[in-house]
């Protein structure tokens, strides 16, 4: 038997005993997957935007799967439809979430909130917070630099270059967060889309007392809790000189809106009405 046919039959051996090898150890070492997970998986939006908690939709379909109870968990982008899918594979009970949209707390525009003086740092709102309160008297509101919409994986955001706001764009908005997390002033929120897109909110996050805080913007709140004393749902709370609307208690009356002296409140989506002098007055007549 020439060395060739030896060399040959020997490494032919030695790549079967591997072989066997690698399967033994493979079958013993095997970790089991439950095959619904794939199966949750492809009903998932595929957006790994990491709105509901976790990395991405393989993770969070993982945590759906071995979690005994989901009504804790949801997906922001596929929203009820999808969880009901994921409910229906799993054979769980899911909890019914009402959608939820981003909506920026600060009103201070060019106008509202003059400039004292001019960055010329790195173009990062995070940055610009390590380094300093802003270009204005509110060290509370936004910087104007776009981290929220650099965040954005859904075009659901841009800056208003007239206001240096930004702006939500509410059909693309599917409330993952990204740009909760992004904004190092925390003037982002995401709070819920209310009926026909109805929402009321404090459009400030500046918590000065009122003196200071108008000083630095004209549409500052200022903590006067006019508006938590005509509210009749409780929804409103005064707390560090600034109000806050719960719009789980929200009935969106919009008694609060007619009784801000600074305009604070922000109404969105709802029909056009009278004046707030006329709307006032209407206020006072019904007490």
């Amino acid at each position: 038997m020439s060395i060739v046919l030896i060399t040959i039959l020997t490494l032919a051996g030695l790549g079967a005993l591997a072989a066997v090898i690698l399967y033994l150890a493979s079958q013993k070492f095997k970790v089991f997957e439950d095959p619904r997970i794939d199966q949750v998986e492809e009903v998932l939006p595929a957006a790994n935007c990491g709105g509901c908690g976790f990395p991405g939709c393989r993770a969070f379909a993982e945590a759906l799967v071995k979690a005994d109870d989901i009504s804790d968990l949801n997906c922001p982008v596929g929203g009820a439809e999808v969880m009901g899918k994921v409910a229906q594979i799993l054979g769980k009970e899911v909890a019914k979430s009402e959608p939820k949209i981003a909506v920026v707390r600060c009103n201070g525009t060019c106008e509202h909130r003059p400039r004292l003086n001019q960055y010329e740092g790195a173009p990062s709102c995070a940055a610009a917070s390590a380094l300093y309160g802003g270009e204005t008297g509110c060290s509370f509101g936004c910087y104007g630099l776009g981290d929220c919409v650099d965040a954005c994986n859904f075009d659901a955001m841009y800056m208003d270059e007239k206001t240096g706001l930004p702006v939500v764009i509410e059909d693309n908005c599917v409330a993952c967060g990204a740009c909760v997390d992004a904004c190092p002033k925390n003037i982002i929120e995401l709070r819920k889309k209310g009926p026909k897109n109805r929402r009321i909110f404090v459009s400030c996050v500046n918590e000065e007392k009122g003196a200071v805080a108008r000083k630095a913007c004209s549409v500052a709140c200022i903590g006067c809790g006019k508006c938590a004393k005509v509210c009749p749902f409780d929804a409103i709370t005064i707390k560090n000189n600034l109000a806050y609307i719960d719009d789980e208690k929200c009935r969106l009356c919009r008694k609060c809106v007619a009784e801000c002296p600074t305009n604070a409140i922000h109404e969105l989506n709802f029909p056009v009405r009278k004046n707030k002098t006329a709307v006032k007055e209407t206020a006072t007549e019904e007490k």
